[in-house]
């Protein structure tokens, strides 16, 4: 079963509701895969990962922000 290791998406089961003369034909579910692409990590290991996983890990860290006090809040 594919399964991206980084944010545990695992396939999921769809359905398309299709209408054929007027009368419902329940005959439009399908399952739909994680895009898993093989990629380095920053550690060096390759691995199996979603593309949502990529395009997160591929933007630059945000800065840490600044710890708000009491003195500051109340000025």
């Amino acid at each position: 079963m594919k399964i991206c290791p980084m944010c545990l998406k695992t396939s999921k089961m769809v359905n398309k509701r299709k209408l054929l003369r007027g009368h419902y034909n329940p005959t439009g579910t399908s399952r739909k895969q994680p895009n898993l692409q093989k990629t380095t990590l920053p550690t060096g290991e390759r691995v199996l990962i979603c593309t949502g996983c990529i395009r997160t890990l591929a933007k630059p860290a945000k800065a840490p922000r600044p710890v708000r006090t009491a003195a500051k809040v109340a000025a």
